[in-house]
């Protein structure tokens, strides 16, 4: 057993740099774990960065100065954002508010079709119905109890949100203010050997800035689509569900069965299974298909594709571990594993590297 270990070691950690990626790896992702909570404006502004960052560089391809670009796309960013938080967001709120006080009333409808099915289906005896009733009251009560909680919890986060309203746009300025003299600062700490660790970061960089804004534009415009669609067909509240609809990119394949849900339950109360219940299950679906055969594709050209399976392990593993943001960065972190395991330097290819350039050298 030991002799395994041992051959096991010299396989993958015999070259210094690939101890130096590991250590790197492990504190990465320790301070994550430990203090992601505390640290969330700070992750939220480099995600932020990262987005602006892509039209800062078109700005300085086109000769303008770095600063005077930043200066450009922050202004555009701030317009940006109180549009959404004095526009779009009141809105959301109101047409939120407005759900929850027609639950009630949705709920006793539900309850009112599932009395009727034993009628129409033989199948299902009254016994299933009354536990499957039992089953959405209990469900009625705790989301009740939750909303409570919510309502309590309503001021902190208030508080919280105005403190993440000053400080993430302001680090935000600065994370592309200075980011040479930032990321210069933050590699000093590293030793000047770590060819390894600087091709996996020049991998994922390529890769996080193209994930982070492609995910941005595929939010924006499912979201926007979803609500001209919901608008036309006529569908209550369509700001909310179409928000809904573009937040569930974030989490591949599972977010859009989720959303699923409320759209088709809104849809049914407010029409019951007709015409118009059927147009709306229609249009989802085909913006579904569209935005997961044509916009993804399009947009995420430049990311290293991951097989079904890996995705949604990753969004699992690290959802579970990191809560919202460990979803938001399932499919970066899943190629940061494949871009460190595919650079990861092993002992027989090292062998019959130095091998191949002595043959070289020998002719």
């Amino acid at each position: 057993m030991l002799e395994l270990l041992k051959n096991w070691y010299n396989r993958y950690f015999s070259d210094p740099q690939a101890v130096l990626l590991a250590f790197i790896l492990i504190i990465g992702f320790t301070v994550i774990l430990t203090l992601g909570n505390m640290l969330a404006p700070v992750l939220a502004a480099v995600v932020i960065a990262y987005l602006l960052e892509g039209i800062v560089r078109k700005l300085e391809d086109q000769r303008v100065p770095r600063f005077l670009a930043v200066v450009l796309v922050f202004s555009v960013f701030l317009i940006f954002l109180f549009f959404l938080f004095l526009g779009v967001a009141p809105v959301i709120t109101s047409q939120l508010q407005e759900l929850i006080q027609e639950l009630p009333r949705y709920f006793y409808r539900l309850q009112q079709s599932l009395l009727d099915l034993p009628e129409h289906y033989a199948f299902i005896s009254e016994e299933q119905v009354k536990d499957l009733t039992q089953l959405v009251n209990r469900e009625i009560a705790t989301l009740g109890q939750k909303i409570v909680t919510l309502s309590l919890a309503s001021l902190t986060n208030l508080v919280m949100f105005m403190v993440y309203a000053v400080l993430v746009p302001l680090m935000v300025f600065f994370f592309l203010k200075d980011k040479k003299p930032i990321i210069t600062w933050a590699t000093s700490f590293l030793p000047r050997e770590r060819a390894l660790a600087n091709q996996v970061w020049a991998e994922m960089d390529l890769q996080l800035g193209n994930y982070v804004r492609g995910k941005f534009w595929e939010i924006l415009l499912v979201g926007i689509t979803t609500y001209v669609t919901f608008e036309l067909l006529g569908l209550k509240y369509s700001i909310l569900l179409s928000a809904l609809v573009g937040i569930s990119v974030v989490v591949p394949y599972i977010g859009a069965t989720v959303v699923t849900i409320p759209v088709a339950l809104v849809a049914y109360m407010q029409w019951g299974v007709g015409p118009d219940f059927a147009w709306v299950v229609v249009a989802y679906a085909i913006i579904q298909a569209l935005d997961g055969n044509v916009l993804v594709p399009l947009l995420f050209s430049e990311v290293v594709n991951l097989h079904p399976i890996a995705i949604i392990v990753s969004v699992l593993v690290f959802g579970g571990l990191w809560g919202f943001w460990g979803v938001f960065f399932a499919i970066p972190l899943a190629t940061l594993v494949k871009a460190s395991l595919s650079a990861w330097p092993r002992a027989s290819e090292r062998i019959h590297q130095k091998e191949e350039q002595q043959a070289q050298a020998q002719q």
